[in-house]
């Protein structure tokens, strides 16, 4: 087979002895049964999930979101292509895209070429632990048990071998243009900075180009569902919009996976950015699909630096779930902090909405009004101004939800907000 990035041969694994033996059929017509039912979209996805998560659990640099999601693409891309050629004598393949994708983002976040080879070490043991599961679980005739074992063992061990050949090679070439454009530096120092370690930091803007002692607004960019194995141009061309967009020119960017960036841009003033709203509304233009784009809350120096990166980290984890594709911290702040707890959330508004919880056009008109209430300082004429409704109809729904509620909105009002403004950003997935 030939390696996707090198154009390198890699040695075909010759084919499988065969012989005389009157039970090859019945091998390939389980292993073709096998692959049939494993390749099933959701068994495949729990097979990936499996081996993911014993990977990640010895290697905990992988846990990251990008590089996890990275992780899972190229477990994804093996398995399909492992499991196509179970049944074929002949195992001449190329890597999949998302393979290499997966070597070049660990040679970008600044790892050495040891983690790569450990991933494979260790997703070499999951993946045979897991194997000896699905013997065991599917147990085959037991005149072709040992033929079975030998074919997917077998398989696997030569796979990998394959692969982690084509991969360094990946790793290697990456992490040389890597180190020509000065990103590992870049990327490290970012790392320390993030991790609040002591550095110069006169030094660290030299290394970086850009300065820190100036206001920050950090972002996390990323592709959502993105079919591309890399979009590093098309994700630096939207950061580059974002920042003209923030009035500024100065953007430090740093990769965070094949199709995510984390960025952030300097400015001499934000106080202009620090109206609710008012990041989301400059972005709106700059960010089509797939792109999606979380901001953290403007600050200054490198105390700033960190905590509008850490918020714009959490911005995402909230529009991963809700489904927005901009997303601002401080308007899913309490959403956030509420949905940390995913069952103590679902708690929360079942116990403070009771049968405004429902999932009704009835419940849903209810949570939608008492919502703009509270939004509109208890006013019924600005309510009703902002739902196109008449004043009156305002006060009956208001005097219905009290009935449903069992008490004034007023006796428990910032219980009841908390609840509706986690059901505003993660919609109907919230209800209990």
């Amino acid at each position: 087979m030939v390696a996707a990035s090198t154009g390198r041969p890699v040695p075909a694994e010759p084919p499988l002895r065969t012989d005389s033996d009157p039970n090859v059929e019945i091998v390939r017509d389980w292993l073709a049964e096998y692959v049939y039912e494993t390749m099933r979209t959701q068994t495949l996805e729990q097979i990936v999930d499996r081996l993911d998560n014993a990977i990640i659990a010895r290697i905990p640099e992988l846990a990251d979101r990008d590089i996890r999601r990275d992780l899972a693409a190229s477990t994804r891309a093996h398995a399909r292509v492992v499991l196509s050629g179970l049944t074929s004598d002949t195992f001449d393949v190329t890597l999949p895209d998302e393979v290499h994708a997966f070597a070049r983002t660990i040679a970008r976040r600044g790892f050495q070429l040891r983690l790569l080879l450990r991933t494979y070490h260790v997703g070499q043991e999951a993946v045979l632990d897991y194997m000896t599961d699905a013997i065991e679980e599917r147990r085959p005739p037991q005149q072709i048990e040992r033929a079975v074992m030998l074919r997917l063992f077998e398989r696997s061990t030569r796979w990998v071998g394959n692969s982690v050949e084509a991969l360094t090679d990946t790793y290697m070439e990456e992490r040389e243009r890597i180190l020509r454009a000065d990103l590992t530096r870049r990327t490290e120092t970012v790392r320390a900075l993030l991790a609040d370690d002591e550095l110069d930091i006169d030094q660290a803007s030299i290394r970086l180009g850009y300065r820190l002692a100036q206001h920050h607004v950090a972002f996390v960019l990323w592709a959502d569902d993105s079919s591309d194995a890399e979009m590093s141009g098309q994700l630096d061309r939207v950061a580059a919009r974002l920042a003209a967009a923030l009035g500024s020119t100065r953007v430090l960017t740093v990769p965070s996976g094949a199709s995510g960036m984390w960025a952030w841009v300097g400015l001499d003033d934000a106080a202009d950015l620090t109206e609710p709203g008012r990041l989301e509304r400059l972005a709106a233009g700059s960010v089509e699909p797939p792109m999606r784009v979380a901001f953290g809350v403007p600050a200054g120096q490198v105390a700033g630096f960190r905590n509008s990166h850490r918020e714009a980290v959490a911005a995402r984890q909230v529009a991963e779930r809700g489904g927005a594709r901009i997303t601002g911290y401080r308007e899913v702040e309490i959403a956030y902090l509420a949905g940390a707890d995913d069952a103590a959330m679902r708690a929360l508004i079942g116990r403070e909405l009771r049968a405004v919880a429902g999932r009704d056009a009835n419940a849903t008109r209810l949570r939608e009004t008492l919502h703009a209430y509270l939004k509109s300082h208890r006013s019924p004429e600005a309510t009703a101004k902002l739902l196109g409704v008449h004043k009156n109809t305002v006060r009956y729904r208001i005097q219905r939800i009290e009935e449903l509620l069992g008490h004034s909105i007023e006796a428990r009002s910032l219980p009841l907000e908390i609840a509706l403004a986690c059901v505003a950003t993660y919609g109907a997935d919230a209800l209990p």
